[in-house]
């Protein structure tokens, strides 16, 4: 038998009652403004892309982009990927959660993200005004990379120092809540589930890149 809604999950189930289409498209809309303002006010202005012409400024554009194209599609794979490995973690753990409420739970613990965009904008627009373009690429706010000088680490293992960090932490929490809050039964189980699911996988998929870069 599920457990009943507490008063806070009961207003948080208010809170989440709304049109999912609805809230996917306001996930890009924020994704392409964020994305905006980097492009416009960070990178065009890095020295190595503010004084191309030509057939450069071409590409330059085109790949720019080819990046808001790819917002959508990079969100709902990365749902539907995130959102099957609780499913089928639910699953072998005997819960009986929707794939439907697995797919939100993952689109709504995307959000997350968003907060350590807005701190690498306002990092390089108020504080770091002048990187060059591998500065800017190698930074992630409070993350492992920030222990290093990112010229001295080889480049297989970038992308792994960015990856580990504390908004990926805080992720799998609100993916672990998530899930209890869709299954009203034992939190310790909801922990299990994503730390035998998703973690595993997370972590595999970091080592699967530092393999594969050259």
């Amino acid at each position: 038998m599920p457990r009943e809604f507490s008063a806070l999950e009961l207003r948080a189930r208010d809170w989440v009652s709304f049109n999912k289409k609805l809230f996917f498209a306001v996930v890009c809309l924020i994704a392409f403004l964020l994305l905006y303002v980097q492009q416009s006010f960070i990178v065009a202005e890095i020295a190595a892309f503010k004084f191309l012409e030509g057939p450069e400024a071409l590409l330059f554009q085109i790949f720019a982009a080819l990046e808001f194209f790819a917002v959508p599609i990079v969100y709902a794979l990365k749902f539907t990927v995130v959102g099957f490995i609780l499913w089928t973690g639910c699953f072998m753990w005997g819960y009986k959660v929707t794939y439907t409420k697995c797919w939100q739970i993952a689109m709504i613990a995307e959000v997350v993200f968003f907060v350590p965009t807005i701190l690498k904008i306002f990092w390089f627009m108020f504080v770091s005004t002048d990187p060059n373009y591998f500065e800017y690429q190698a930074f992630y706010p409070l993350s492992y990379m920030n222990f290093f000088d990112y010229q001295e680490v080889p480049k297989k293992y970038i992308y792994a120092n960015q990856a580990l960090n504390v908004f990926e932490i805080l992720y799998w929490v609100v993916l672990t809540y998530g899930v209890d809050f869709a299954a009203r039964k034992k939190k310790s189980v909801a922990n299990a589930i994503v730390a035998t699911t998703y973690i595993p996988l997370f972590l595999f998929w970091l080592w699967f890149n530092i393999n594969i870069t050259d």
